[in-house]
């Protein structure tokens, strides 16, 4: 009889426990949900369309926001092109879009003729990169700018194959260009002879393409197609730029004429929003908060 009783007891709090297990998973399932449809709530109920242009490395987190926005909202239609960071700030200054991505501070003087805010959202670097069989492992910041100069134009001379460099840069609207240009390049020449492509996405193409290529994408960009090399021995990743290790870093800026409103500041304020953390990390660059 006793047994049957702390059997009965038993089983009474197993359904005790399989219960309230059952009420925290949905409890939980609720806060998650509350929690997403969170940051989407300021576009509930609006219409209209958003156009963005400029600097390609932005491009991944744009798309991603610009998805997540109209999922929720169907009304709403968001455009996201490229251009470089010159044009995105040319475009936005002239009306032609609604919000101007640039990988560069805009200038005193672009400000004041344009009348611009500016909202960075992450923190990103530019990295060297070459094709992903290529055995160099590691480039001084003196071998980058020599062979970027045209002063070393064989693999060799730096640790590689017998084969001569083939350079690739951008032209000079990209915010890309301009940081690695200014941070390790330091001004100094780039050779005529560079191939010139027009975005961080044709860099990484065009570099993964070529066995002897050399050049420098967004560190958002990188990927298995590519390498990498160390600079000065520091690797070159999210982490290495956030505690500044690994020196030739941006800010990642969204760029409008005047303050916001409606719906393009609901889209500036998600972006630098907490909510937007994940797609911008995942994008492979640190948000900043």
């Amino acid at each position: 009889m006793m047994t049957e009783n702390v059997t009965q007891l038993n089983k009474s709090n197993i359904i005790k426990t399989i219960g309230s297990m059952l009420c925290l998973c949905l409890l939980g399932m609720i806060v998650c949900s509350t929690a997403l449809a969170g940051g989407l709530d300021a576009f509930a109920g609006k219409k209209g369309t958003i156009a963005i242009a400029g600097g390609t490395a932005h491009i991944p987190v744009m798309k991603k926001a610009a998805r997540a926005i109209m999922t929720a909202n169907p009304d709403i239609r968001i455009t996201v092109a490229g251009g470089g960071s010159g044009v995105g700030i040319q475009k936005v200054g002239e009306g032609l879009v609604d919000i101007g991505n640039s990988g560069r501070k805009a200038s005193d003087a672009e400000v004041a003729r344009y009348g611009l805010v500016m909202f960075p959202f992450a923190i990103d670097g530019v990295a060297t990169v070459i094709h992903a069989k290529n055995p160099v492992d590691s480039l001084t910041a003196a071998q980058v700018r020599d062979i970027f100069a045209g002063r070393i134009t064989n693999w060799k001379d730096v640790g590689g194959p017998d084969a001569a460099i083939n350079l690739y840069s951008r032209d000079e609207s990209s915010g890309t260009r301009a940081v690695y240009w200014k941070k390790l390049l330091k001004k100094g020449p780039i050779a005529v002879s560079a191939n010139i492509v027009p975005s961080n996405g044709a860099m990484k193409s065009a570099v993964s393409r070529d066995l002897h290529g050399i050049g420098y994408v967004s560190i958002g960009h990188l990927d298995k197609t590519v390498k990498a090399p160390k600079l000065e021995g520091v690797a070159v990743n999210q982490q290495t730029a956030m505690d500044g290790t690994y020196p030739v870093v941006r800010k990642l800026y969204m760029n409008t004429k005047g303050r916001p409103t409606g719906l393009v500041k609901a889209f500036v304020d998600y972006v630098t929003g907490p909510d937007c953390v994940e797609i911008i990390t995942a994008s492979g660059f640190i948000p900043i908060q």
